[in-house]
C-alpha cells in the first residue's frame, strides 16, 4: 500500500498538531493558576481583615483562668502568663529604642511603669477590665492585646 501523503507533509501536521495541544494545555494551566493566585489573595485579605486568634489563649481564657482564686494551679498558668506577656513586651520594647530610631519620649510613652507593681495587682486589673467586655469581644480578643491594654491603662509611663 503507498501512502498519499508525502513524509515531510506528515511530520509538518504532527509538528502543528503538537504545539496546538501544547498550547491548549498551557492554557488551561494558566487559567487554574490565575484562578489559584486569585483563591490565594482572597484568603490573604481575609486574613488580614481578622487574624486568627489562638482559642486556648484568648483574653476570655486568660481571664477564665485567672478567676480561679482558689486554684493554685490556674493562679501559677495565669501569673506566667501575665509576666511573660510583660516581659516579652519590655523586652521588644527595649529592643525597638536599641534599634529604631524614634520620636523623642516615643520609647518612654510605650514602656510600662512597673516599679513595686505586684503581678497579682496586674491581674486583678486585668480580671476588672476584662469584665466589663463582652464574651463575644473577649473570644476574638487575644490574650496578649487584653492584658498589655490594661497595663497601659493602669500604668502607663505618663
Amino acid at each position: 500500500m503507498q501512502r498519499n501523503v508525502p513524509d515531510s507533509a506528515a511530520r509538518a501536521a504532527t509538528g502543528l498538531l503538537m504545539a496546538a495541544a501544547f498550547g491548549f494545555t498551557t492554557l488551561a494551566h494558566a487559567q487554574t493558576a490565575e484562578q489559584q493566585a486569585q483563591q490565594q489573595a482572597q484568603q490573604q485579605a481575609q486574613a488580614q481583615a481578622a487574624p486568627p486568634v489562638d482559642p486556648s489563649f484568648s483574653a476570655w481564657s486568660l481571664m477564665q483562668v485567672c478567676k480561679q482564686k482558689a486554684d493554685n494551679v490556674a493562679q501559677g498558668e495565669c501569673v506566667g502568663a501575665v509576666r511573660g506577656i510583660i516581659h516579652g513586651y519590655q523586652y521588644g520594647v527595649l529592643f525597638l529604642g536599641q534599634r529604631a530610631s524614634l520620636p523623642a519620649n516615643e520609647t518612654q510613652r510605650v514602656s510600662l511603669c512597673l516599679r513595686n507593681v505586684q503581678v497579682s495587682s496586674i491581674v486583678d486589673d486585668f480580671v476588672s477590665d476584662a469584665a466589663q467586655v463582652s464574651e463575644e469581644s473577649l473570644r476574638r480578643t487575644p490574650a496578649e492585646v487584653a492584658v498589655l491594654g490594661s497595663v497601659h491603662m493602669h500604668h502607663a509611663c505618663n
